[in-house]
């Protein structure tokens, strides 16, 4: 039995996304060499090739011919994948509670002043606007 299409990207389609947000349309090639640069380690171009396009069959990017080579542009926002993977760890890991994940984050991370009062801001003006 074959295994249901991902609800989300995987590391290399979530680097491939990133790069697509942030620099716009890319040849397979430029998608490549900004893997390579921030990734690192080096990409074999039929790798790349590939997940663009099976990245174009489940949506999340789109094709299109530009003379000899495919140019390839996000079809989703980083705005709805954030928040598609974000619900979905707070349903799986936290058993829906928005509260619980917060929670983990202040108590595990390193969060300075400044992250506190910005939370603190984002919590008030959260509140005022339910009033």
């Amino acid at each position: 039995m074959a295994r249901p299409p991902a609800k989300h990207p995987t590391e290399l389609e979530l680097e491939i996304l990133k790069i697509l947000w942030n620099e716009g349309e890319r040849s397979a090639q430029q998608v490549r060499a900004s893997l390579e640069r921030d990734a690192g380690r080096p990409l074999a171009r039929t790798s790349v090739v590939t997940t663009l396009n099976i990245m174009n069959d489940k949506g999340w990017v789109s094709r299109k011919q530009s003379g000899k080579a495919h140019l390839f542009e996000a079809a989703v926002s980083q705005e709805a994948v954030s928040s598609n993977m974000l619900s979905d760890l707070v349903t799986r890991v936290f058993d829906g509670s928005a509260e619980a994940v917060v929670l983990k984050l202040i108590e595990s991370e390193e969060i300075d002043d400044e992250e506190l009062r910005s939370l603190r801001r984002l919590i008030n003006r959260k509140r005022k606007e339910r009033e």
